[in-house]
């Protein structure tokens, strides 16, 4: 891969961009000084002409214009000539005589009427003044260029300075996210750049901290759930291997298959569940959606009771109830809820009750009429793979490990307490409401 080509730096580009500023501005400054000379030195030029003044004696203007006039301002000039009477003009006009650019003007002579005499000055000094302080203009106008561009560099260097600490800052950040960025201060970009990557680097820290603890979670979670898996497993390799190869009755056969059968659904449950627990670890607030949690609970009354038939599922619940959550997760924790009632208590009456708290939030108790759970197993039962003593064999002890997780994404918490029913009562406590 060929390397990367490197832009200008911002402190070239602000010495060019006050150099071409520069340029520009004192180019058009010098074509008007350049203008404002030539029309200054005209104006001077023909205000001269317009002084001019010619005296002769009268015999002289008798004996004609052959003579040459004796005002001091003529004998300077020698280019004064006659001129008819036919042709007089009182303005300046620049014309040409014998070769030489002049500025003239037709002057009349006093003694001599309807007599004048052309009076005209050479532009040959005027071109030469102008062409000198061109000159000169360029020459200090290169200087003041040069000028600006290197103040530009001066003091964008030091307008750049703090973003190239921010830059030496920044290309140290490696696996080790950096405590603090140097305190960055004297140019307002830089200062909004570096609280930006501030920011930015205290969530990219705190999401390396969500993933390593992740990937704990997740290794943690492996090692259990593979150690869990495993009995079962054995238990179907051992059942599979005496149908293989021994010889058995067809009740000894019928009893073995009901025992794989057995152990396959546990494991079934076993991955469903675990499948549960994993959805629940990539959760996060950013997936909870608005609810009504009086209308989700009466649906899962309504199939708690279809699935069991022979178990009475009550409900009490205010009228509506909004609230901001996970649909699937409340559902799991509902579904846990009866299944454990039935399945670990022997309930055949479960209640579930929703109750507003208003500013502390939302209670749902699942009461049933089981046998209940002793209170020194209660809290151990929310640790995954747990199993209280009048567990059902079927189980994958993770039904209270979820409702645990679920309480934990939810802000709340969940707890195992005596029945006014006689049997258990989970109770599930949310902290928030919408």
């Amino acid at each position: 891969m060929s390397p990367r080509r490197r832009s200008l730096s911002l402190r070239a580009r602000v010495a060019l961009v006050s150099a071409l500023a520069a340029t520009i501005v004192i180019a058009a400054i010098g074509f008007a000084f350049a203008v404002f000379l030539r029309v200054n030195s005209s104006e001077q030029l023909d205000r001269t002409l317009d002084s001019v003044s010619l005296t002769v004696p009268s015999e002289s203007a008798v004996s004609g214009f052959g003579t040459a006039p004796t005002s001091p301002l003529v004998e300077r000039d020698p280019a004064v000539v006659s001129t008819p009477a036919a042709e007089v003009t009182d303005a300046v006009r620049a014309t040409t005589i014998d070769g030489t650019a002049v500025r003239a003007k037709d002057v009349p002579i006093s003694g001599a009427v309807g007599q004048v005499v052309a009076v005209s000055v050479p532009e040959d000094a005027l071109s030469r003044a102008i062409h000198d302080q061109q000159w000169q203009v360029a020459g200090a106008a290169i200087v003041a260029i040069a000028v600006a561009a290197g103040l530009g560099w001066l003091l964008a260097g030091r307008a750049v300075r703090p973003m190239q600490r921010l830059a030496a800052a920044t290309h140290t950040v490696g696996d080790e996210l950096p405590t603090a960025l140097p305190d960055i201060r004297g140019v307002r970009e830089a200062e909004e750049l570096a609280d930006a990557i501030g920011h930015m680097l205290t969530r990219i820290g705190k999401a390396q901290s969500r993933t390593q603890q992740a990937l704990g979670s997740a290794r943690d979670f492996a090692a259990v759930s593979a150690h869990e898996l495993r009995t079962p497993l054995t238990s179907m390799r051992t059942d599979l291997e005496v149908l293989a190869t021994m010889q058995l009755s067809d009740e000894q056969r019928a009893e073995i298959i009901r025992d794989v059968l057995a152990t396959e659904r546990q494991i079934e449950t076993t991955l469903s569940d675990l499948e549960s627990l994993a959805v629940g670890e990539l959760s996060d607030a950013d997936d909870h959606e608005d609810l009504d949690l009086v209308e989700l609970v009466d649906r899962c009354v309504q199939e708690s009771a279809r699935r069991l038939p022979d178990v009475a599922v009550e409900l009490s619940t205010p009228p509506a109830l909004r609230m901001r959550g996970l649909p699937s997760g409340l559902r799991s924790v509902l579904e846990n809820a009866v299944t454990n009632a039935v399945r670990h208590g022997r309930a055949d009456r479960v209640r579930i009750t929703v109750t507003d708290n208003g500013d502390r939030g939302v209670t749902i108790a699942v009461d049933d009429n089981g046998i209940g759970v002793p209170e020194h197993e209660r809290a151990r039962l929310f640790e995954r793979f747990a199993r209280g003593s009048s567990a059902h064999p079927d189980g994958s002890g993770l039904g209270l490990a979820l409702i645990a997780q679920q309480a934990s994404l939810h802000g709340g918490t969940a707890e195992l307490t005596d029945s006014p029913l006689g049997g258990a009562r989970l109770q599930f406590d949310l902290p928030v409401t919408v």
